[in-house]
This record gives structure tokens, C-alpha cells and sequence, in this order.
């Protein structure tokens, strides 16, 4: 299983995350460390959305986790985010793989 976290950004957020930019990558870097977070990047064209995918025994806790404590949550950066469970069945790192 995976989960996909989704964070919403207001229009002005390239601007508002300046000063917490930093830690949050530093913060998003140690879940991929831990094995934690596949990936982690934007999305669109703008506003932009912040999608993370996290892997694990129960990745929707750990997705949720990671957003109450990141900081752009915490700071008001992102104006809101979801976290979904995914049933992946196609790919190499898919968790329930299936073969036609």
C-alpha cells in the first residue's frame, strides 16, 4: 500500500515559503531517508499543489504524520492537505502487484 499526501497552496506561497523552505525540504529529505516518502515534488501549473508518496506497513498514518509536523503546515504555507490511500497494482514498486 501507499499513500499519496496532497497539500493546497494559496496563490502568494512562492513568496510566504521563503523563510521555512529549507527546513521543509531538510524535514522532507529525513522521511526519504527513513524510507518513509518515495517522492515528493509539485504539481501544476499554479497555484500548485504538493503531492508526497509514502510507502510502508501503514503509510496513511505516517503520510499524516509527516504533514502535522512539516513545516509549511505548521507556518500556514500549505492552506490545506489530504492524505489518500493508494492501492498501487502496476510498476516495480507496486504493493499489490497484479499481471495480466
Amino acid at each position: 500500500m501507499h499513500a499519496l499526501l496532497e497539500y493546497d497552496f494559496g496563490d502568494d506561497h512562492l513568496t510566504a515559503r521563503l523563510p521555512y523552505r529549507r527546513e521543509h525540504l531538510a524535514y522532507a529529505c529525513a522521511a526519504v531517508e527513513r524510507g518513509d516518502m518515495l517522492l515528493g515534488g509539485a504539481a501544476g501549473e499554479g497555484p500548485y499543489t504538493g503531492v508526497m508518496i509514502f510507502m510502508g506497513d501503514d503509510p496513511v498514518a505516517l503520510a499524516s504524520t509527516h504533514a502535522a509536523s512539516d513545516p509549511y503546515v505548521l507556518h500556514g504555507i500549505a492552506s490545506s492537505w489530504r492524505v489518500l490511500p493508494w492501492a498501487t497494482v502496476v510498476g516495480h514498486d507496486a504493493a499489490a502487484p497484479v499481471r495480466p
